[in-house]
């Protein structure tokens, strides 16, 4: 058997409200119809998503739309297209259905999910082709299981999900990150809370983090494998190896090989603008550092450029306002997309205190915390609050979540 594992597709995702929405829009469908064209040139026996097909649960019917166009070949050449939900693919209203449980149902994925004992066990029902929905499904002489992501405790359910498991040659969806390995913050377990899934699982394939890893047993033996992202998802990924592996079972032993993918240029700099008297002479610092910093790539797609500023100037930093800056980015690179953190420092008068300064984001956080602390309902929790609602405005202005998870994360 040979099969493709990728994870964290992110089908979606976007920039709202900019120029390059559209195209940044296509990047993700580009990355997953690469993979399925690859799929069906190779003839693998089947195509494995480890969670996060989506970016949000409550996706646009455009994005249901183009999915079920995307994966068309696959399900043309008959070859399964097996998943699990991740985090992101999750909705938090449960009596609805899900777009993942309606590709299910049309054939286009075979979403794999368990079923839970009175007693806190799992049990993984054989996959439902009528109802869409199963825990274990069979394909040549592999028993694939499918768990998708069960949130921050997932550590504590290892030995619950092992004890479930009786069969032979047996492979493990499994929507969870290692700390070790992986920067996401929630849902991930610590590595000694995994090694007891090599008691049960030839293959454990991974997905939540955008960064591929390799697992290993105290002995050396490597039994769990996270390709990360096939497109970068997030500022901060300009440095992973992007791609998906292709994986043989023979002779009760499973070889995984990467494929890396071409992912969009993605450059995230610190731009030091110390010393600039006023804003016309830190615009043109800020072009020759910019310029100096970042070389052109042969990849002659738009870049994504993740700028922060820093450094004490001579004038107030709202003078350098983004447009100015964006402005002067697109003489030089005419990027996809831009975002310029601020952190430039006012140098003023403090009366005796002498000189002080303050950045933007400074400034920015002791007005939300007096905003905050002049409700008496709020009082003791200015601090958690002024995160919150700092994380809120980032949320909403990159567009990664929608109305329900900004709910849930005020719960």
């Amino acid at each position: 058997m040979r099969f493709i594992h990728t994870a964290d597709i992110h089908l979606g995702k976007t920039y709202r409200n900019s120029a390059g929405e559209k195209e940044r829009y296509d990047d993700f469908f580009t990355a997953l119809a690469i993979i399925v064209r690859d799929a069906v040139h190779e003839g693998v026996d089947a195509v494995l998503i480890a969670g996060d097909l989506f970016h949000v649960g409550q996706i646009l019917p455009r994005t249901f739309a183009k999915t079920i166009e995307t994966l068309q070949p696959l399900k043309d050449a008959g070859i399964p297209c097996v998943a699990i939900e991740g985090n992101h693919d999750w909705i938090h209203r449960r009596d609805n259905i899900s777009w993942m449980e309606a590709l299910s149902q049309m054939g286009y994925i075979r979403l794999l999910r368990p079923s839970r004992t009175e007693e806190g066990g799992y049990h993984f029902d054989p996959f439902d082709e009528e109802t869409g929905i199963g825990g274990h499904l069979c394909i040549g002489d592999v028993n694939l299981y499918g768990l998708g992501y069960i949130g921050a405790q997932a550590g504590a359910h290892v030995n619950r999900i092992v004890e479930a498991i009786s069969t032979e040659h047996n492979l493990l969806l499994f929507h969870v990150g290692i700390w070790k390995y992986s920067p996401v913050e929630i849902g991930n377990m610590k590595l000694e809370e995994a090694h007891p899934l090599a008691e049960r699982f030839g293959y454990v394939a991974l997905g939540h983090g955008h960064k591929p890893y390799v697992i290993e047993t105290p002995e050396g033996k490597s039994y769990a494998f996270n390709p990360g992202s096939p497109e970068r998802v997030n500022f901060g990924e300009e440095k992973y190896d992007k791609g998906y592996y292709v994986v043989t079972f023979e002779k009760g032993v499973f070889t995984p090989e990467f494929r890396s993918t071409s992912p969009r240029p993605m450059f995230v700099e610190t731009i030091d603008l110390q010393g600039a008297e006023n804003a016309d002479q830190a615009l043109a610092l800020f072009r020759d550092r910019v310029a100096a910093r970042i070389e052109p790539a042969s990849d002659k797609r738009p870049p994504l450029l993740e700028l922060k500023l820093v450094g004490r100037v001579g004038f107030h930093p709202f003078e350098l306002g983004r447009e100015r800056l964006k402005l002067t980015l697109a003489e030089l690179f005419e990027p996809l997309h831009v975002e310029i953190k601020n952190h430039l420092s006012l140098v003023s008068s403090a009366g005796e205190g002498g000189a002080t300064k303050k950045s933007l984001e400074e400034i920015e956080l002791e007005v939300l915390h007096d905003l905050i602390r002049s409700g008496s309902d709020y009082q003791g929790r200015e601090e958690e609050l002024v995160q919150l609602a700092v994380h809120l405005r980032e949320a909403v202005r990159k567009g990664d979540v929608d109305g329900d998870e900004l709910l849930a994360l005020l719960d």
